[in-house]
């Protein structure tokens, strides 16, 4: 289950724009109370959804050995739709309108989290970090493993904890570096964003990609 479920939330936790943001943040005026708010909104999310859709789980009974078709069937679909995320978001990046900067006089317009980034503040910290980390399909598929286990509330307790952590990698990884090392990681971050402005599309993708192979293999072989 423990190895299982981080798997699936480290796969999760490839988000390139969490990097970006909390980039944004530490290099803003306020850099420690603003990247505090932003884990703290990121943290709150991820931990409320995790709770819930171990409930809604647990609630179905598909923990019961009963349940092997449904538990099993659960993560196939899950599969499908990291799939499908997958290659939505490459049709999507393959047949993108022109940029409106191309366009002369006509400026691109920025989206909700980069309006809500550009003159950072400690409300709006909240809540990008509520915003950026609601469940994806990776998250969801992690919190099913554990809710799917047949364990006793410790292990389960435990194996939300590791999921939650992880996921949040790239919210609370930045400050604590920051906390150690401030211009060094405000260096680093500003290197990694960079590449990651060249690759992170496709880090998203594979990573989706992944989720998906995994969970269909392992449905797969559950059903047979």
């Amino acid at each position: 289950m423990y190895e299982q479920a981080a798997g699936l939330a480290a796969l999760a936790a490839l988000y390139p724009p969490a990097l970006l943001i909390a980039a944004v943040y530490l290099s803003s005026a306020s850099p420690r109370m603003l990247t505090g708010l932003y884990l703290t909104g990121a943290a709150l999310v991820t931990a409320i959804a995790a709770v819930v859709i171990l409930v809604v789980l647990r609630s179905s009974g598909l923990s019961l050995p009963g349940d092997r078709q449904p538990r099993y069937g659960l993560r196939v679909g899950l599969g499908v739709l990291a799939v499908a995320a997958a290659g939505y978001l490459v049709w999507r990046y393959r047949h993108r309108r022109p940029a409106d900067a191309d366009k002369p006089g006509k400026p691109a317009k920025p989206g909700r989290i980069s309006r809500m980034t550009a003159h950072p503040r400690p409300l709006t910290a909240l809540g990008v970090g509520a915003l950026l980390f609601a469940p994806g399909v990776g998250f969801v598929a992690a919190i099913q493993v554990v809710a799917t286990a047949k364990a006793g509330p410790g292990p389960t307790v435990a194996a939300l904890i590791i999921v939650v952590v992880i996921d949040l990698a790239f919210a609370w990884l930045p400050l604590a570096l920051h906390l150690i090392a401030p211009d060094a990681t405000t260096r680093t971050l500003k290197s990694i964003n960079a590449w990651l402005a060249v690759r992170g599309r496709g880090l998203m993708v594979g990573a989706l990609a992944a989720v998906g192979a995994i969970l269909i293999i392992d449905g797969a072989i559950g059903l047979t």
